[in-house]
């Protein structure tokens, strides 16, 4: 519909970093679409079979998802920092029959995905020249052909559309099965929640295999007609020329993302409107000059449960109120509802195969234990009720440490920690104990590095903790590193942390 009503207007554009930028229109990449999807029908895609996407952000990824749909195949995007043994894994376990990739990651998908009749290289990783250019007959480019032989299907908003395996902590990942109906939902009611319009320009550098930019992003700037810019990945200092130039007015981003951008010089003349992240109007973000929306979501979820308002106050720090078109439920581990100031597990109301995920695939066990007996889907996270309706993220269910007894929330420690100065990021996992069961240690990146750490500054933040936190809640080690392990969305992968512990 849009490459008949927004034919000439950009949708996409590709913005690498050491190339110029290059735009779709909406009817350009219609056509392109169709070509693809008729190329893979050509090489023996089916309705219904599972197609591995294991690109990094570039056009052909959003290409090759939208032929799937088309044609009625299941897009399956995977996390590009996952190992051989988690590939093998995916594509073994949703019956992956082709995977479509780029040369960094060709020879690991043909050594460990033996099943796949066919593997497909874009000429890129990213943007950048690959050492070695695929061969033609395994060329992406070679998939295309005729446009006007494109699918012809019956709608069917019930048809499983894309997959998305969520991390993994002591079980095997779960495979999240979206219907075409999701996807359109993820479009429609996130544009809907960040006040998208068809003249908005969403700057997008978060993975595309993940919810966050493939719906939060691209799917609800085609929902209103709107152009999207799709990076890379996130770079702060390509962030505003990328910006300026293309006159972004949206951008969905994390804590991590803006924390670099402070360390750069902030234009007054940039575009920006909105942006939407993990919590409400952060004060120490309030230098960019942007209303800063927070929201909750999952991949379960398809858009954010709980979401900050656009055209009112926010609590500070909160991550919004219920959205409207869900349900959610905050409640003591006996099932009772959370006072205000009470923190408790969030559970949240959809319709399944609409406004919550299908089903995670072939596991029909997991399906069913992740929703109680009046049908709300129970997410693992801990929240605290705020005056007005808002709410707080407290933490995941499994970041909760038992210390001698006490319930502790790692992400408390964490906030103290954050605030003491020379800290850029903190992290807070659990040990064992042979008394107390559980006690907090915390890993530390200085904003000096390791070799230039101050002095003073594992006493200062022992004294921080001291004044603000319980004895029990107490870190009982630091440690300072350069770098933490990182998942999906830049968040930090704390089963690492835990391994390192061990």
């Amino acid at each position: 519909m849009r490459s008949e009503t927004r034919r000439e207007h950009p949708f996409l554009i590709w913005a690498p970093f050491d190339a110029p930028a290059r735009e779709w229109s909406y009817g350009a990449f219609h056509e392109r679409v169709g070509a693809l999807a008729a190329g893979l029908i050509k090489r023996g895609i089916k309705s219904g079979d599972f197609v591995l996407i294991h690109l990094d952000n570039c056009i052909e990824a959003m290409l090759a998802w939208f032929a799937c749909a088309e044609l009625g195949a299941i897009a399956v995007t995977t996390n590009t920092r996952s190992a051989a043994a988690e590939m093998e894994y995916f594509a073994d376990h949703c019956g992956a029959v082709a995977a479509i990739t780029q040369p960094a990651y060709a020879e690991m998908i043909a050594a460990h995905c033996r099943s796949l009749s066919w593997i497909a290289v874009i000429g890129h990783d990213a943007g950048a020249a690959p050492a070695r250019a695929p061969s033609r007959e395994d060329s992406f480019e070679a998939l295309f052909t005729d446009s006007t032989d494109r699918p012809r299907r019956a709608v069917d908003p019930a048809a499983p559309c894309s997959v998305q395996y969520t991390s993994g902590t002591t079980s095997r990942p779960k495979a999240v099965l979206w219907t075409h109906a999701n996807a359109l939902w993820g479009g429609k009611v996130n544009a809907a929640h960040e006040d998208l319009h068809a003249g908005d320009v969403h700057q997008t550098y978060l993975p595309l295999f993940h919810t966050n930019a493939l719906a939060y992003s691209m799917l609800a700037s085609l929902w209103v007609g709107g152009s999207c810019v799709i990076q890379p990945r996130f770079s702060a200092s390509r962030f505003w020329r990328v910006a300026k130039q293309h006159h972004c007015t949206w951008t969905s981003t994390i804590p991590f993302c803006m924390k670099a951008l402070l360390e750069h010089e902030i234009p007054k003349d940039h575009t920006f409107r909105l942006w939407g992240t993990a919590v409400c109007e952060p004060p120490a973000f309030a230098a960019f000059g942007v209303k800063i929306i927070g929201w909750w979501g999952m991949t379960e979820t398809i858009t954010h449960g709980i979401v900050g308002e656009v055209d009112q106050p926010n609590t500070p720090m909160s991550v919004g109120r219920a959205a409207a078109e869900y349900s959610i439920r905050i409640t003591d581990d006996d099932g009772r509802p959370t006072e205000v100031g009470g923190t408790g597990n969030l559970s949240i109301k959809g319709v399944p195969g609409l406004s919550l995920f299908k089903e995670y695939l072939y596991n029909e066990k997991a399906t069913r234990e992740s929703f109680d007996e009046h049908g709300f889907f129970l997410t693992g996270d801990r929240v605290t009720l705020l005056e007005g309706g808002f709410v707080k993220f407290g933490d995941r269910a499994k970041d909760m440490l038992k210390v001698g007894g006490e319930n502790v929330a790692a992400s408390e420690i964490e906030q103290v920690v954050a605030q003491v100065a020379g800290v850029r990021e903190a992290a807070v996992v659990a040990k064992k104990h042979p008394m107390l069961d559980e006690v907090p240690v915390v890993f530390i990146i200085p904003h000096s590095g390791v070799e230039k750490l101050p002095r003073d500054l594992h006493d200062d933040i022992m004294a921080a903790c001291r004044s603000a936190l319980a004895d029990f809640k107490l870190p009982r080690e630091i440690r300072f590193v350069d770098e933490l392990p990182r998942s999906t969305l830049e968040k930090v992968a704390k089963a690492e942390l835990r391994k390192l512990l061990q």
